[in-house]
């Protein structure tokens, strides 16, 4: 297996993993986001991994947090904005990999600590954090009120 840094001759693969992971987002939404990405940029990053063949197998997206991070007390902090592992993929270490990866690159970037988030039903990507080295900080339901004139 092989990962590095998202180019555009990746970005067809990355579309359909974001697609994946993000269902709720329209194409363009995804290729905004791809286009944001400069491989050259220190933050945020995308990281692709292949097998032998040169295929997709997952991504990782990254980036630096200088606001408030729940459960961290440094800043910038490196936060995983996405992590997604094709299913036929999965078990086979490619998320450890792409962490392991990110976690060069923010240390890189003299970070200390390394966030990430998941949506409470999530229990697949607790399990997948707690077994990548993630410790759970907190839990939170955000809550809203539409006013009206």
């Amino acid at each position: 297996m092989h990962v590095s840094p998202a180019c555009a001759a990746d970005d067809a693969d990355w579309l359909a993993m974001r697609n994946a992971l993000w269902p709720r987002s329209r194409d363009d939404e995804h290729r905004a986001d791809i286009e944001a990405y400069d491989e050259t940029a220190r933050s945020p990053i995308c990281l692709i991994a292949r097998d032998e063949a040169g295929v997709a197998l997952g991504f990782a997206e990254a980036a630096l947090r200088h606001d408030y991070v729940n459960g961290c007390k440094t800043s910038p902090v490196a936060f995983l904005e996405g992590i997604y592992v094709r299913p036929q993929a999965r078990g086979r270490g490619v998320a450890r990999k792409l962490v392991v990866e990110v976690e060069a690159w923010a240390l890189g970037l003299g970070c200390t600590e390394f966030a990430s988030d998941a949506a409470l039903d999530n229990v697949e990507s607790h399990a997948m954090h707690k077994a990548l080295g993630f410790t759970e900080t907190q839990r939170v339901v955000y809550f809203r009120k539409l006013l009206s004139s």
